[in-house]
């Protein structure tokens, strides 16, 4: 395996998503010889950092992963720091001055990867001071990821998207969702498409529900201002949980390429139905918000920092969704996500119709945190005289050693970029299309009277109304 050449250019170098996640990312990549001494990064964000102080802090970042220092410190001399306001034209002639400089010394081939890890207001700004000062390349390849939030609806992300195509085209950006990256929701495909045992049998004939769970213990911490802008739904319904369900749904791809992978996405997110009234968002839609816990031990949403006292941001949703597509006609799709809540579980259980009416049903639940694992629910005759059915559960969990080993979800995706791989990230109609489903949510929202929050103690399952709402279809959350 011959590693890759190339420059990276991290706007936000200074940030906390920086120094967690993407510098770990990038050593593991580079520990695992995907790329090696053809590669090198120029860190830039406002403040005045050295070289030899941003390289420090690359080495802190990756501390627990270092197996031999002196490879540590090799890996760190690839990094580079350069001071930059991202409105100021003579920065960016420096950033190319430098960057020119790194490509001869590194032999990067020209390849360039333009990471914005910044406010999305900021994207338009970064991506035409690029164009403009010629740091796009014309050898090699130029390639942009950015960081979600694309958009805060239809119309900004629309607007968003007119902006930066103005610098790259459609199959230059690379939208990064690090759910996509995980290695669970990877699989999807896998287990859809290559067994026999579920491929002909997902539709609407077997399939009963389908449950999409992404729940957190944590509350909203130190983003009670974003929170305030955003809320559960704009901050995992409309990118997570929608992608989860693009997956499980959407048909097998007529080829590999990554065009047609998102093709088959973007089928279903168009055939979203859409709510188109504030009866039918009651009816399948359920929003809480916490309050402090019942021990008085947890604070609520209006109690933490920079969370108005009246606010009426949702942190927790639950929806049954329907596809405008023969194949899925009738079969529900349950999502549901909040903070607060009584446990920390991202899951998908897929619930196959019985039989016949006394049968017990088949399941398939695949488990994405805090565990990696699978269970196939299958009937048995209950052991000894019954003839009764038991239900036993076939199971497969990823050791420890064996996660230890496993891409992490932004080595993956990085990696994925830099093999110009666009499968896991998000075409800009899916995007738009989300959007437009998570849209109509909020437009009926504007028009109906504001929830009695908060409406679920911290610690709990969540709002009462989202059990009923599985109730209605005579099945629960698992």
């Amino acid at each position: 395996m011959k590693p890759h050449s190339l420059l990276m250019i991290l706007f936000g170098a200074t940030g906390d998503l920086a120094a967690r996640k993407l510098y770990p990312a990038i050593y593991r990549l580079y520990k695992n010889n995907h790329i090696s001494e053809h590669f090198a990064l120029i860190g830039t964000a406002r403040r005045p950092w050295s070289d030899n102080h941003f390289r420090q802090v690359v080495l802190d970042s990756i501390a627990d992963q270092v197996d031999d220092p002196d490879h540590a410190q090799e890996f760190a001399s690839h990094f580079y720091y350069q001071s930059n306001d991202v409105t100021d034209s003579d920065h960016y002639i420096h950033l190319q001055e430098l960057a020119q400089k790194l490509d001869q010394q590194y032999q990067t081939q020209g390849n360039r990867i333009f990471y914005i890890s910044l406010s999305p207001k900021l994207f338009p700004v970064i991506t035409s001071q690029l164009k403009a000062q010629g740091l796009l390349t014309n050898q090699g390849y130029n390639r942009l990821i950015i960081e979600k939030p694309f958009g805060y609806d239809y119309q900004t992300a629309a607007e968003l998207q007119a902006q930066l195509t103005q610098t790259f085209k459609e199959n230059q950006i690379y939208r990064i969702d690090h759910y996509l990256g995980k290695e669970a929701i990877a699989s999807i495909k896998n287990i859809r498409f290559n067994n026999t045992l579920f491929a002909p049998l997902w539709n609407k004939k077997y399939i009963d529900n389908i449950q999409i769970s992404l729940a957190e213990d944590i509350g909203v911490e130190d983003r009670g201002a974003y929170y305030e802008s955003s809320g559960v739904v704009k901050d995992m319904i409309q990118n997570h949980a929608l992608q989860i369900l693009a997956l499980l749904t959407m048909d097998e791809p007529v080829s590999q390429t990554s065009e047609d992978f998102r093709k088959a996405k973007i089928n279903i997110l168009q055939h979203l139905r859409p709510f188109q009234s504030p009866d039918q968002v009651n009816s399948n839609v359920v929003r809480g918000q916490y309050g402090p816990s019942l021990d008085g031990h947890l604070k609520g949403y209006r109690q933490e920092e920079n969370v108005a006292s009246d606010s009426t941001t949702e942190t927790f949703v639950a929806a049954k969704i329907s596809i405008n597509l023969p194949q899925w006609e009738g079969v529900p799709i349950f999502i549901r996500s909040g903070k607060r809540m009584d446990q920390k579980s991202t899951t998908i259980n897929v619930i196959f119709k019985g039989l016949n009416e006394s049968e017990m049903t088949n399941r398939l639940s695949i488990e994405i945190a805090p565990k990696l694992g699978y269970q196939l629910f299958l009937n048995i005759k209950e052991p000894g005289y019954s003839n009764a059915n038991k239900v036993i559960p076939f199971s497969y969990e990823l050791n420890s050693d064996q996660a230890s080993y496993m891409p992490q979800d932004y080595e993956r995706l990085i990696y994925d970029c830099i093999e110009g791989n666009l499968s896991n990230f998000t075409h800009f109609e899916e995007v738009a299309n989300a959007w437009k489903f998570v849209d109509s949510i909020y437009e009926n929202w504007e028009k109906m009277e504001t929830s009695d929050f908060p409406n679920y103690p911290a610690g709990c399952p969540g709002p009462k109304k989202a059990q009923e709402l599985l109730a209605k279809h005579q099945t629960y959350w698992y």
